[in-house]
């Protein structure tokens, strides 16, 4: 065995995304693709450093989601890793490890940093999607300056540093040595399960499922099921087959592992039937998104956000109080109501993850959410699928309410936000830019303009200063705000792999607890309409409407 350096040259394309970088599957295959990235993220790491530390003799956590390739891309940044100085990698059997899982091992084992391996809720197989990302030392997304140092790097890179020595058995539990570095196989599950139990009330949970209380959870093939099986089958005594579609497969079994009515219908079937389960849920591709469904009702993310904040003392973790909450921009506002009733600070970022870690890191929030069906807290540094369903449950057990008597509960207190997410999807990508662009020239003349009943009073791109370290990050994404608190954003997706994707978020507030049950779409026509006018989404893109509506 020897390491061995090896002549490379640069890809054109591999600057991080939102959350990391992410192609087609035939992409990260190319000879040097992936060893690539993971070179310049090593030479970056080592000539920096979080905290003016090098990466040199430290620890790396490793492991993702299980999708094809996962596997392969394991071994090959082994090699990298022991050619590159690191000491010792905590990597998850068979190479599985959570999103949520991978912070939680970074931050209990207190390790250097970590690789995800994943494109999250990204179709997956020989066809699809994969993608990898670095988390910081404090279990979060690496920030921008990291991530861009390391395109930098990517486009500049010459050679690879990379061992010979052939593949370990990543499936047997324990020590093993790769040249100079140790690895050390763990049990994926583990550190993630015992945080959980310091947050809930694990009895309360076994009791709900002594008593009867039925559940449906569908991990739709994907990384979340092991997790699922082992703490909600396993630990709490839900029956077997509580958990459904558990096993991580390759190809996640043809699913479209998203969350969300659309990709989730089996789960929607189930929860509409007379014998429905007393809750279900579903996560993503790599367990860090979640819906919450009750017996025919469907909850959105913000008002899953909005409710978990306004209940957040009924739960063992959060007892004491939250010191605030954060939303990304595009998710709405239902959260900002309850955060002022309870005199919370509450904080609007940009989309992505990363933003929320300063602000959890400097203890300024405790819960945090996006639009895109994910929640989380303070316990880790990304967000959770499984942990929200475990909160949801406590709170059904804690109040003996259902999932609807709890939601309409909350908005005869709040008033409720309609709220809907249209997804305009493979876009040719210069069409998508100048819209925007057009969007934006257009913005200094649209406030006081009257659309119907609702007079324009702001039209701006959202720029975000973060309050803890000064940075600033701008075109965040499009805002329309009017006279009656209504919203129209507009912004391109960081997540796909083909073409671009538009974004289009609608917003209206209503108060009336007798206006409060009618059908989303309809309500949010008149804003749908509107949207299209001031963009000519359908005139630019030739889509009579969105791919889905969510």
């Amino acid at each position: 065995m020897a390491i061995q350096t090896i002549p490379t040259k640069p890809f054109a394309g591999q600057r991080p995304g939102t959350s990391g970088l992410r192609k087609k599957v035939s992409v990260f295959t190319q000879a040097h693709y992936l060893e690539n990235f993971v070179q310049a993220l090593l030479d970056v790491l080592n000539a920096s450093g979080a905290d003016a530390q090098a990466l040199t003799g430290q620890t790396l956590v490793l492991g993702g989601d299980g999708r094809f390739y996962n596997r392969a891309a394991v071994q090959i940044i082994l090699k990298l890793a022991s050619a590159n100085g690191v000491a010792r990698v905590l990597l998850g059997r068979g190479g599985i490890l959570s999103t949520p899982a991978v912070s939680a091992v970074i931050r209990r084992r207190q390790a250097f940093g970590g690789i995800v391996l994943s494109a999250s809720h990204n179709p997956g197989g020989p066809a699809g999607d994969f993608g990898i990302k670095y988390n910081a030392g404090n279990g979060g997304p690496a920030n921008e300056a990291l991530t861009e140092a390391v395109y930098a790097r990517t486009q500049v890179l010459r050679e690879l540093r990379i061992s010979d020595a052939p593949d370990i058995d990543i499936d047997r539990q324990g020590l093993q040595q790769f040249e100079q570095m140790q690895v050390d196989v763990i049990d994926p599950v583990a550190d993630y399960a015992a945080v959980m139990r310091e947050l809930f009330d694990f009895d309360l949970l076994r009791t709900m499922f002594q008593r009867g209380f039925t559940v449906r959870v569908d991990a739709m093939n994907a990384v979340g099921g092991p997790y699922a099986r082992a703490i909600l089958e396993g630990e709490l005594g839900a029956p077997a087959g509580t958990v459904v579609n558990a096993e991580p497969l390759e190809d996640f079994g043809g699913l479209h592992p998203d969350p969300n009515p659309v990709n989730a219908e089996d789960l929607i079937a189930h929860m509409q039937q007379l014998d429905a389960p007393d809750f279900g849920a579903a996560m993503d591709g790599d367990a860090d998104r979640n819906m919450v469904v009750g017996r025919n009702f469907v909850v959105t993310p913000s008002d899953s956000l909005a409710l978990m904040t306004a209940h957040a003392r009924l739960i063992p973790g959060y007892k004491d109080g939250l010191t605030g909450v954060a939303r990304s921009m595009p998710t709405s506002a239902a959260v900002d109501r309850v955060a002022k009733a309870l005199n919370l600070p509450c904080f609007e970022t940009p989309t992505g993850w990363k933003f929320f870690g300063n602000l959890l890191d400097a203890g300024r929030v405790s819960l945090c959410g996006e639009e895109s069906y994910g929640t989380g807290s303070s316990h880790v540094r990304e967000k959770d699928g499984l942990w929200a369903i475990l909160f949801w449950l406590s709170l059904q057990g804690a109040t003996d309410r259902s999932v609807e008597a709890l939601v309409r509960e909350h908005w005869r207190v709040y008033g409720r936000n309609y709220y809907s997410r249209h997804d305009y999807e493979g876009i040719a990508v210069d069409v998508a830019n100048v819209l925007m662009r057009d969007l934006r020239a257009a913005l200094p003349f649209l406030p006081g303009r009257q659309f119907g009943v609702r007079q324009l009073v702001l039209a701006d791109d959202f720029a975000y200063t973060d309050p803890v370290d000064g940075s600033v990050s701008g075109q965040q994404g499009i805002r329309l705000i009017f006279d009656d608190g209504a919203r129209v954003i507009f912004r391109l997706s960081g997540t796909g792999t083909e073409g671009a994707t538009l974004r289009l978020y609608l917003e209206r507030f209503e108060a009336d607890v007798a206006l409060q049950d009618e059908p989303v779409q309809k309500v949010l026509a008149e804003l749908a309409t509107l949207a299209d006018q001031v963009a000519g989404i359908r005139a630019r893109t030739g889509m009579e409407g969105p791919t889905v509506a969510t």
